[in-house]
């Protein structure tokens, strides 16, 4: 059975990563300044993809405005989740487009088009209801781990409580048209539809093939992930601006000054400009249109479009949303930090700070590692900020 399509399932918000998916979903959030999404499409084209079916549901018009109707010449059609109801329940709405064995794969998650040929081999070539790719992980306790019986996948476990786990679920998956109907017998929990869980009543059933790839794999599921995922980016050389020298990609419209420092791996885009004495990197991304002013050191960090970091600032593992700007003398200083995802807190995190987009900061700010800073919130100056602030709130001295 030949797969030619791809379904990416493109429809989530990516909550754990809240303020920065407040006005994007999760696949359009940067990695080396481009969205996660479209290191996901280049991966499947290499790999020989020919038809690529988007599930998009939050924010869908970021995801559509941006790429059209084809990306790199090959078309790509959109189906709507209209509610987040589970990973099963997004695929499950691709039955009616298509009708062909399907890779399918999620669009918040780095991979290799090596990783992608190998499940498409392993199913063609095999005659198991189904393939997926199992990784080893050093954390298993965020995934859904896999036990195999040589080739053969025995079981899934979602979020193991135990570390005896070596093997995860990479989220790449190749099956035939059939794989709809068993996603509508497969049984809700509270009220959802998981992939996983047709994965599992699969195996119960009929054979499902683990196809081992170890390529690049990175995994945004927290803020301070994107510094990693950028980092890996960077790394391996995946950068697509001009390469001025080994580990350095600075677009040609931007401008360096001549007394600046760039250090290995660094990404500039277009129209982005340095001052005089500033120090950038290593593994820094700076989006197009961003200005970074006269003595200011950046490292470890990811700044998104339209951004400003005015002279005498400093930032470390820093991750800046879109139209951010940060006074004189803004001081993150990283990481480790304990940040507060939803109701839970995360001791110790690579984390200095998080401001989503249109944030403002005065003069002479500093932020306490792990704080996080909702969009459009006005941080005056002298400030010192930690923990959380709200969108749209002003913090006074």
């Amino acid at each position: 059975m030949s797969v030619r399509t791809a379904v990416v399932l493109a429809a989530g918000e990516g909550t754990r990563l809240r303020p920065l998916t407040h006005n994007r979903p999760k696949p359009m959030l940067v990695a080396a300044n481009r969205p996660i999404l479209e290191h996901v499409l280049d991966a499947l084209i290499e790999a020989g993809i020919e038809r690529l079916v988007l599930v998009v549901g939050y924010r869908r018009n970021r995801v559509q405005n941006h790429f059209g109707s084809s990306y790199r010449g090959v078309e790509i059609e959109y189906v709507v989740q209209y509610k987040q109801l589970g990973s099963g329940h997004a695929l499950l709405q691709a039955a009616d487009t298509v009708s062909e064995p399907m890779l399918v794969v999620n669009g918040d998650r780095l991979i290799e088009a090596s990783s992608v040929s190998e499940v498409m081999s392993a199913f063609e070539e095999g005659s198991a209801a189904a393939t997926m790719a199992v990784i080893e992980h050093a954390n298993t306790s965020r995934y859904g781990v896999v036990s195999l019986d040589g080739t053969r996948v025995t079981e899934i476990i979602e979020k193991p409580e135990t570390d005896e786990f070596r093997l995860i679920n990479a989220g790449i998956y190749a099956f035939d048209e059939t794989i709809f109907e068993t996603i509508s017998e497969t049984p809700r929990r509270s009220g959802e539809l998981a992939l996983t869980d047709t994965i599992s009543k699969l195996i119960d059933e009929q054979v499902v093939r683990g196809c081992r790839i170890d390529g690049l794999w990175v995994d945004a599921t927290y803020p301070w992930d994107l510094l990693s995922v950028t980092s890996e980016v960077l790394e391996r050389g995946r950068a697509t601006d001009r390469e001025r020298s080994d580990g350095v990609w600075i677009d040609d419209d931007a401008r360096v000054h001549e007394d600046a420092t760039i250090r290995p791996p660094v990404a500039v885009g277009a129209n982005c400009e340095i001052g005089p004495g500033s120090v950038v990197g290593p593994n820094v991304a700076l989006a197009a249109n961003t200005t970074v002013g006269a003595n200011v050191t950046i490292e470890r960090s990811v700044v998104d479009a339209d951004s400003r970091i005015d002279h005498a600032s400093t930032l470390v593992d820093a991750v800046l949303g879109q139209d951010v700007h940060l006074g004189v003398g803004t001081v993150i200083p990283g990481g480790p930090g304990d940040v507060r995802v939803g109701r839970e807190v995360h001791e110790d995190q690579p984390l200095g700070a998080v401001l989503a987009d249109r944030v403002r900061v005065g003069g002479n700010v500093s932020f306490e590692p792990g704080t996080l800073v909702g969009t459009e919130a006005e941080i005056g100056g002298s400030c010192h900020v930690r923990d959380r602030v709200p969108e749209g709130a002003e913090v006074i001295r």
